[in-house]
């Protein structure tokens, strides 16, 4: 499928957001597997289960009567079979709101094949957030720019989704207009929000290709991991692992918003520095959020979402 056949396919330009392109993935969130990898610690009822034992929806398992356990819980089978009177005891279980962090700053306002790291970072937010709201998951999120912010509170199914998808379009088409402005909002100040927001127990995802990951949003960080499951989600875009193939030298000024350099494309040398670079990048930002128990995974601005989405999933039922 070429990038004009999908793009028309999904109704969108790849620059800005449309409701429509949000609200298609909502039949996608099959693709996505929210199932808890750590121990859910939220205090409240759902559908996770968690060690704590006690009286719930789940049976956990019978074990032998002991002094002050409930009458009621006796397991009349296991104790006529065994001869010994035995109680059941029940997996209590708990909800497992999900929280996602969509950065839509100015390094994110980048493309060169499909769409804008800042426009796929939206379509994985709306896939995740229809995800959850189909497992009856609560779901909240925070979308910030180089000039604003906004928070949704964790809501359940669709009516959280639609306003979150709300949230992304306003965020980046406001974006767009006002990249001239003074930015006031980085990865650190929405990392502390995030710090207030994320209830203990909660699946938090991070979407941003990291560029503003200094060490005081690392604190923040760190500081979410220790009562939350994180999932750090790089957004990246082809030209920025590797320059691309010339045929013969080609000189093309490049700048990132402040500084402007130029650099000659087809020197192999210059193409060997650059793809080692950026791999020694990647390398310290997984070595960072390793420290913080954060795992980190990577989306390509230049292929289509589902298309990635799926190719992981067939790739992990044949390695079952």
């Amino acid at each position: 499928m070429t990038a004009q056949s999908y793009l028309t396919r999904l109704q969108s330009d790849g620059i800005h957001l449309g409701v429509k392109e949000l609200l298609q993935y909502r039949q996608f969130a099959n693709l996505l597997d929210l199932t808890p990898r750590r121990t859910p610690q939220a205090r409240l009822a759902g559908s996770y289960l968690t060690k704590h034992k006690g009286r719930g929806m789940e049976f956990d398992e019978a074990r032998h009567y002991q002094p002050g356990d409930d009458i009621r819980a006796i397991d009349w089978r296991v104790t006529a079979r065994t001869g010994k009177t035995h109680t059941k005891v029940y997996r209590e279980e708990r909800e497992r709101p999900v929280f996602i962090l969509c950065d839509m700053s100015s390094s994110m306002q980048f493309g060169t094949q499909l769409l804008l790291k800042s426009v796929q970072a939206a379509h994985l937010t709306a896939l995740i957030s229809w995800a959850a709201a189909q497992r009856g998951d609560k779901v909240g999120a925070l979308v910030y720019s180089d000039y604003m912010h906004t928070e949704c509170k964790p809501l359940s199914r669709k009516r959280a989704v639609l306003s979150i998808c709300h949230e992304l379009m306003r965020c980046q088409n406001d974006a767009r207009s006002q990249q001239a402005a003074q930015p006031d909002t980085n990865m650190e100040s929405a990392l502390a929000r995030l710090r207030r927001l994320a209830k203990p127990g909660s699946l938090v995802y991070v979407i941003s290709d990291f560029l503003q990951l200094e060490e005081r949003a690392l604190q923040h960080l760190m500081q979410i991991s220790r009562h939350c499951e994180v999932s750090a989600l790089a957004i990246t875009d082809p030209l920025e692992r590797e320059l691309p193939v010339m045929h013969r030298l080609q000189p093309v000024n490049v700048t990132n918003g402040a500084q402007q350099q130029t650099w000659l494309l087809g020197d192999s040398t210059l193409a060997r520095h650059y793809s080692s670079s950026q791999q020694a990048r990647w390398q310290a930002v997984e070595s960072h959020l390793k420290q913080c128990k954060t795992s980190l995974s990577f989306i390509d601005a230049g292929l289509p979402l589902t298309e990635q989405f799926e190719r992981l999933r067939r790739l992990s039922q044949w390695t079952r």
